[in-house]
């Protein structure tokens, strides 16, 4: 039993599953960077900098430098990997080619609720912004009762956040070549947006804005950090369309890096200017937090509707690249048979049909009844725990297959990647008890699937397994 959860997916076998894929390469080097910036740049920047603000003070600013350095350092082994094995599946599929089937179980079911809950979160976040554009354009809103989910100011369920899942899955069953068009032009879109933010906020900028800088010390910093973690998920996209990228071996790494560099860049601007700007306490009065940032600034109201209608259509487009993600992770899940083999069906379209809908549907409920925080602090969680393997998962190849062709190598080995587990770790540990006890909880409802429908149907009990990571 225990050789049978310690079996690897021999790489070559990976690398073939990628060869004959049903999926169509169709993403070329600015598709895939336009993904993964596109599935990173959303409700992180644009939402939970209102949530993180009060927990650190102004030194919110270091807690999105210290997140991306998390992020950085698992960027940079998510890229070797990426361009080692070129497959759907993300974390999932590096996982099963190092450190066995139950781990990479575990890491796959940890990034579908990565995805399927920051799908979500993003969902709820669109819905404010929503909201303050309407209001500041006609003058009307959707009342709380069908813009919140139950619980929060009168909610009974959050409509907007339901529909914009549902209109991103019907994008996506209109094939992967239409979708990366949408999703290049809107992340396009959104990088404009944020400078216009920035370029307007400096203007209001004040220094006693930024004092006390660390309030709460280094405990505030770290646990707005692991808030803000949130805002980096999504930069692992590119590696999910292992499959349908035209040169993935060169383009997968260097969209991964690049997309990070981008992220980074606007997250620490927009953070420092939104601050100095208006204050932590105002920022954290809103759930369209930089709309309120411009709308105190100027004191008029078209660079709030401005930045409320660019926000509209940019983090939608998260929607639409993270539900991607998702549904691509459930395809290699689905090929290895550990989840029934009709999410890896490939429709007319070459698209995973009723894998999407079913991913689409679900997530649609979530978003619809689900608060913003709550979302959040449950998607960095499972964030990080993938994380955290493929660091790990970077050790175990360059032992096991050191000859192994390697677009791009980690610098730094095993320091990097020990310093990316680190700073994993030190994050996960700042999450509230309650994030926790549902991460135990669906841990849980994971392992009885395991075991109950995937270690006997898997794909590996048909041919000769690996038992050790360096057979």
């Amino acid at each position: 039993m225990l050789g049978r959860l310690l079996r690897t997916k021999p790489v070559e076998q990976l690398s073939s599953d990628g060869e004959h894929s049903a999926l169509r390469r169709s993403l070329g080097l600015l598709p895939l960077i336009a993904l993964s910036v596109g599935a990173t740049l959303g409700t992180g920047i644009f939402v939970v900098l209102g949530a993180a603000a009060p927990k650190a003070g102004p030194a919110v600013v270091v807690s999105f430098v210290l997140a991306a350095l998390a992020a950085l350092f698992s960027a940079l082994s998510y890229a070797e990997l990426a361009g080692a094995v070129p497959v759907s599946g993300s974390a999932y599929s590096y996982t099963y080619a190092t450190l066995g089937e139950l781990v990479a179980w575990i890491c796959g079911w940890c990034l579908l609720l990565e995805y399927g809950v920051s799908v979500a979160a993003v969902a709820v976040g669109w819905s404010g912004y929503l909201n303050a554009f309407l209001d500041s354009t006609i003058g009307w809103h959707l009342p709380a009762a069908l813009s919140n989910a139950p619980g929060v100011a009168g909610g009974v369920v959050n409509l907007p956040a339901a529909v914009v899942v549902l209109l991103a899955t019907a994008v996506l069953l209109g094939g992967v070549r239409e979708s990366a068009a949408v999703t290049t032009v809107t992340t396009l879109l959104k990088v404009a947006v944020l400078v216009f933010f920035v370029v307007v906020a400096v203007f209001g900028f004040r220094t006693q804005n930024l004092t006390p800088f660390a309030p709460a010390g280094l405990a505030g910093i770290t646990g707005a950090a692991s808030v803000v973690f949130f805002s980096f998920i999504g930069f692992d996209a590119a590696s999910t369309a292992g499959e349908e990228a035209r040169n993935p071996q060169r383009d997968l790494p260097r969209a991964i890096i690049i997309s990070l560099v981008v992220v980074t860049l606007a997250y620490v601007l927009v953070a420092f200017t939104a601050v100095g700007a208006v204050g932590v306490d105002t920022l954290g009065r809103s759930n369209a937090s930089l709309a309120t940032v411009l709308a105190k600034v100027t004191g008029a109201g078209w660079p709030a509707t401005v930045l409320a209608a660019g926000a509209v259509i940019a983090i939608a487009s998260v929607v639409l690249t993270v539900l991607y993600g998702q549904t691509r992770i459930l395809v290699a899940m689905s090929r290895d048979r550990l989840v029934p083999p009709v999410f890896a069906r490939v429709g007319r379209r070459r698209v995973p049909t009723v894998n999407t809908l079913v991913v689409g549907g679900i997530v649609a409920v979530l978003a619809a009844l689900v608060p913003l925080g709550q979302l959040a602090e449950a998607t960095s969680i499972g964030t990080l725990v993938a994380f955290g393997l493929v660091n790990v998962g970077v050790l175990v190849l360059r032992r096991t297959k050191p000859g192994l062709r390697r677009s791009f190598r980690t610098p730094l080995v095993p320091f990097v990647p020990l310093l990316g587990l680190a700073l994993c770790v030190l994050l996960v540990l700042g999450l509230a008890p309650v994030t926790w006890l549902a991460f135990g909880i669906w841990s849980v409802v994971g392992l009885v699937i395991y075991f109950s429908y995937g270690a006997r149907r898997s794909a590996l009990n048909e041919r000769p397994s690996t038992t050790t990571p360096d057979s």
